[in-house]
């Protein structure tokens, strides 16, 4: 295994519409497809961070509904960005809805938002965010993995 510089607390918000399609987010760091999701910044709050990186990443405005699952299994949680860093997340997975605000992709973090069926993801994808919408669709919520 390379090197891991660094573990990072991490939240993501799976956020579906009336179609029960899931927002996907073309993240402009990796140009790869994922769900909403980002740190949490020191003296903030877990649930404050969720909806900031949703906010920061999208223009929308949420609340969280619930908590699907814990993330840390270095299988699956640990990320090597393009720049060669190596970074292993503990990731907070929440469901959220929209509340206010407009699909936006003023971001820089942000290449382009919009909605998927589930049944049809891009192949794009970043590899730990298919087993997160698993577990949110199966309703068995919360999960420690």
């Amino acid at each position: 295994m390379e090197h891991i510089k660094e573990i990072r607390p991490g939240v993501a918000v799976i956020i579906f519409n009336e179609k029960n399609h899931v927002l996907l987010q073309k993240r402009a760091d990796v140009g790869l497809w994922g769900i909403p999701s980002g740190h949490v910044e020191p003296g903030e709050t877990i649930s404050n961070a969720a909806v900031r990186e949703v906010f920061e990443e999208t223009g929308l405005h949420i609340k969280l509904l619930r908590l699907i699952g814990v993330y840390s299994d270095p299988e699956s949680q640990i990320f090597k960005y393009p720049d060669g860093r190596i970074t292993h997340f503990v990731t907070c997975c929440f469901q959220g809805e929209i509340k206010g605000g407009k699909i936006s992709c003023e971001s820089p973090e942000s290449l382009e938002v919009r909605f998927f069926p589930t049944s049809t993801l891009p192949s794009n994808i970043i590899k730990m965010h298919p087993n997160w919408l698993k577990d949110a669709l199966s309703n068995k919520s919360p999960y420690i993995r």
